[in-house]
Order: C-alpha cells, then sequence, then structure tokens
C-alpha cells in the first residue's frame, strides 16, 4: 500500500511539474520584455494565431508538432520541452529528496527550483535577471528559515542561513566592487549578487560553498572552451583566401537577421514561434541595453544550476569534503 501511496504522488508531482514548467516558458519570455504574464493569451508571434488548448499539452503537443506552429509552420523552440522536463523532474526529486522531512520543505524545494529555472532562462537568453525571481527565491529561503525555527526543516539551521544570506551578499559584493575598480566595467552583474544574497539564505552557509564553487568552477570551464573554440575559428578563418566584398556584406547581413529566416529564432509554443532575440544580444558589437557588451558572458545559468545542486546535495557535499579530513 505504501509503494502505491508513493508512486501516485511521484506521479502527481511530475504532471504538475509539467504544467507548472509550461507555465515558467510563458515566464521566461515575458518577463524579461516587460509583458503581462496573464494577457494577451498564448499566440504565436509568427502570425498571431491563438494557441489551441491541445496544443499546448506540455512536451506531447511539441513532439507531435514536430517543433512547428500549426498555423504558420515557424519553428518551436526546443528551450519549451527542456523547460517542462526539468520542472517535472526537478519537481519529482523535490518530492523524493525533501517528503521525508515534511511537505513543507517540498514546497520549497518545488518553488524555488522552477524559480532557479526562470533565472537560468532569462539570464542565458537576455542576460537579464528578473527581480521578481529573485523576491520568490528570498521567500523560499524565509519559508525554509521559519521550517528551521518550528522544527520542520532539513536541519541546516536558521544561523547558518543568515550567515549564508551575508555571506552570499558580502563576498559577491566585493567582486561586484573589485570588478569595476580594477578593470573600470563590469566583471559581475548585480543582479548576480542579489541571486547569491537569496540562495545564501536558502541553502545556507554550507551551500553556498557548494554553488559558488561549483557555479564558479563550471563557468570557467566553459569560458575556456568557447574561446578556445573562437581561437579556433579565427585561425581556420584566416587560413581561407579572401572573399569578396558583396560576399562579406550578405554574410554579415544574414548573421545579423536581416532578411534571414532562422535570425528569426522562435520563441516556442507557449508564446507561439518566430520571435527574435537580437533585441536582447545585440549584432555586430552593439551592447545589450545599452550597457552591456556583447562579449558579455552570463555568469547566473551556473549559479542558479549550482544552486539547485546545493539546496539538495549541498550538506552532503560539504560533509563528505569534512569527513576526509576529520
Amino acid at each position: 500500500m505504501e509503494q502505491i501511496y508513493l508512486i501516485i504522488t511521484y506521479t502527481l508531482a511530475g504532471i504538475l511539474g509539467l504544467c507548472f514548467g509550461s507555465f515558467l516558458n510563458v515566464l521566461v519570455y515575458r518577463l524579461p520584455r516587460g509583458m503581462s504574464i496573464v494577457m494577451p493569451p498564448s499566440h504565436c508571434v509568427s502570425c498571431g494565431a491563438r494557441v489551441r488548448w491541445y496544443d499546448n499539452v506540455p512536451v506531447l503537443s511539441y513532439l507531435l508538432l514536430r517543433g512547428r506552429c500549426r498555423d504558420c509552420g515557424a519553428r518551436i523552440s526546443p528551450r519549451y520541452p527542456l523547460v517542462e522536463l526539468a520542472n517535472c523532474l526537478l519537481w519529482m526529486g523535490s518530492v523524493a529528496w525533501f517528503f521525508p522531512r515534511g511537505v513543507g520543505m517540498v514546497a520549497v524545494a518545488c518553488v524555488a527550483c522552477s524559480a532557479l529555472i526562470v533565472v537560468f532562462c532569462t539570464d542565458l537568453e537576455t542576460m537579464l535577471i528578473p527581480d521578481s525571481m529573485l523576491v520568490v527565491l528570498g521567500l523560499c529561503g524565509i519559508a525554509a528559515l521559519l521550517l528551521d525555527v518550528f522544527g520542520l526543516g532539513v536541519g541546516i539551521g536558521w544561523q547558518a542561513r543568515l550567515i549564508g544570506m551575508a555571506a552570499g551578499f558580502g563576498f559577491f559584493l566585493l567582486l561586484f566592487l573589485g570588478c569595476r575598480l580594477l578593470k573600470g566595467e563590469a566583471g559581475l552583474g548585480f543582479g548576480d549578487v542579489k541571486l547569491m544574497t537569496a540562495a545564501g539564505l536558502l541553502v545556507g552557509w554550507q551551500g553556498l560553498l557548494v554553488a559558488a564553487l561549483f557555479g564558479s568552477v563550471a563557468a570557467a570551464v566553459t569560458m575556456a572552451i568557447r574561446a578556445a573554440l573562437h581561437r579556433g575559428a579565427r585561425e581556420t578563418a584566416a587560413g581561407e583566401p579572401p572573399r569578396e566584398h558583396a560576399a562579406r556584406d550578405d554574410i554579415s547581413g544574414a548573421a545579423c537577421g536581416e532578411g534571414a529566416e532562422p535570425a528569426s529564432e522562435p520563441s516556442g509554443r507557449g508564446e507561439g514561434a518566430a520571435e527574435s532575440v537580437s533585441e536582447f544580444s545585440g549584432c555586430g558589437g552593439e551592447e545589450r541595453d545599452g550597457e552591456v557588451p556583447s562579449k558579455a558572458f552570463p555568469f547566473a545559468p551556473f549559479l542558479a544550476a549550482a544552486t539547485a545542486v546545493a539546496l539538495f546535495f549541498g550538506q552532503n557535499i560539504v560533509g563528505w569534503y569534512l569527513g576526509l579530513f576529520f
């Protein structure tokens, strides 16, 4: 009987995670653009057709439509089913990991994971972190702290959470100010400072160490790989024979999305299909929103993913590491 109960619980968590994941896609698309998350209803921004209810079934509709709008055939970004699947798995993982500790922590973990997914995607696509999601993470941290106070938490302790919040704010604020003083430019966005402040409250100082370390290492490795690929591409281009000026103009125009269909990268099912993201990412060395250079590297996706790891395994990782010495 207990196994049946667990199967039903995990299945329900997965279904709810998929459905809420579809709503997360709406947040990812609309929040950075300052749009209402309620109106207008989901539609294809390429042809304007409203998305039918049977085309809004998480993951399944994307597969049946083969990743294209039913009305105009514009491509749908694979980010949509990936977000839905990620939220589904994280909600099921939250139930499996935190349910023995109480329903309260399960709810906190589910909401926090969903907010981290939105932060991950919005910063990756637009170099922006919605303040509303940081508020949600902060409220999750406060809820986890209250659960600790009343003995319903995971044993991190309210003191460790407050220390984590102060450490997250202080350390990343020093990095933010240090980059500006030493380099004269923003090497770290203030949104990252706010993100790690909320993360410190959510996972405590032990989890903050895990999140900061894992996130920084993953970002550094990714930056090194990207630099190597760019260097190889430049060397390959330098070895090619010169092309006609007109051909170069055609290539640069296509890269900037001028008259090229692929440049109108579709945003996906929840908001229809083709919507160019070039207004955020810039083209030809332009700056994002007039401040961030186009060469800027999104750090928050790595911090958000590492915070999710710390939420589930932070205490275990720190305990394992300390066990090597004591």
